[in-house]
């Protein structure tokens, strides 16, 4: 057979090519029936239909994850809760968000083999900048977990719903610093309405890293139904809406129990602010409350002191109740002194201008015997 190749020439082996480009020319069909379309498109025509052929690839490619997984494919809502998603699938599904642009909704609650991963799908975030609500309940999300996401939470500006429930190691690592990089960033997500850290075990320390003033319903509604106690709220620039939503729980019975109530220092409150609280109800336990302005300020209480002195028969257990730097008239002061006498509640505040004058004057007054000169 070789040499019968050998004593072939080059001129005997036509090549296939040129015998189909022969036969195409005699014929006058093209060679790819598919040149002949993009002609009658247009040049700008495939550009188009590679992208389109992208998309449902990549819709495929969406589709058959997550039937592996045992779920249908939606191009708004992602739920993912309880897949047993290891960090490997966590991965692939971030690749696979820039082909769901109309994705509102991700719920990967109930993983806990993702917990320490999580950047893999912060980093791809930005593909669903129009995402609602983000569920991470029960990840085991660690300190680099939690930072991760306070540095994508301000780039997702439709946000509403951030709810990290149940990942207690949130807070056992504070001291690394990731839930204080999650609520700093809060401060700049200024569409996020609610805000869960259900039983992720807060600590007086994670509470003061987050952002209160404006956003003191996202605290109370985090904390809610836990059992408060105390509620210190001191120079956290509370807002008169931050009083109206405390008012508000006041009245829903949330706060039944609480003993101690610090809102001093909080001067950017207005008038209808200080009554909503005191007009709500629901503080019977309520032993301790704080109203103080800070030493360089003073404000008339003239407004608000009518809806306290109706609401002290409400509050039976109150021993003690500090209102420094308020002004107040001295038939309200004679009417607020007398009634928290008669039940023994410490009163707590500055005395009238004139009779300070005067307790300054008798306090600086050398006595007879200073005054007399040494024998």
């Amino acid at each position: 057979m070789n040499q019968i190749r050998r004593k072939r020439t080059a001129s005997d082996r036509k090549p296939l090519g040129r015998l189909l480009s022969w036969t195409s020319d005699r014929t006058g069909i093209p060679e790819d029936g598919e040149a002949e379309g993009k002609e009658e498109r247009g040049p700008g025509s495939g550009a188009a239909e590679a992208a389109e052929s992208g998309q449902d690839v990549g819709w495929g490619r969406v589709s058959l994850f997550l039937q592996r997984l045992g779920k249908k494919a939606d191009s708004s809502r992602l739920s993912l809760a309880h897949c047993d998603l290891t960090a490997t699938d966590l991965l692939e599904l971030a690749t696979l968000l820039q082909f769901l642009p109309q994705l509102e909704e991700v719920d990967v609650s109930w993983n806990e083999l993702i917990g320490g991963s999580l950047t893999a799908l912060t980093s791809h975030l930005q593909h669903v900048a129009g995402i609602r609500a983000l569920r991470l309940c029960s990840c085991r999300l660690s300190a680099d977990d939690i930072a991760a996401l306070g540095g994508v939470v301000s780039a997702l500006p439709r946000l509403c719903v951030l709810d990290v429930s149940c990942n207690p190691q949130l807070t056992q690592e504070v001291d690394v610093g990731g839930f204080t990089a999650l609520a700093s960033s809060l401060s700049h997500a200024a569409s996020v309405t609610t805000l869960r850290f259900h039983a992720c075990g807060l600590t007086p320390d994670g509470l003061d890293a987050l952002v209160v003033g404006g956003r003191l319903a996202l605290l109370l509604d985090a904390l809610q139904p836990s059992v408060i106690l105390e509620l210190r709220l001191s120079s956290c620039e509370l807002t008169t809406d931050d009083l109206r939503h405390l008012a508000a729980v006041c009245r829903r019975g949330c706060l039944s129990s609480l003993r101690v109530l610090d809102l001093s220092y909080n001067g950017s409150v207005g008038d209808a602010g200080w009554s909503s609280l005191f007009s709500a109800g629901g503080l019977s336990s309520l032993q301790d409350v704080d109203l103080s302005l800070r030493p360089s300020t003073s404000a008339p209480c003239s407004a608000w002191l009518p809806p306290l002195l109706s609401a002290l028969p409400r509050l039976p257990a109150l021993t003690r109740l500090a209102a420094r730097r308020w002004t107040v008239g001295s038939q309200d002061r004679k009417k607020l002194s007398h009634c928290l006498k008669k039940r023994s509640v410490l009163l707590e505040w500055d005395p009238p201008q004139r009779d300070a004058g005067l307790l300054f004057k008798a306090t600086n007054q050398e006595s007879p015997e200073e005054s007399r000169p040494e024998e």
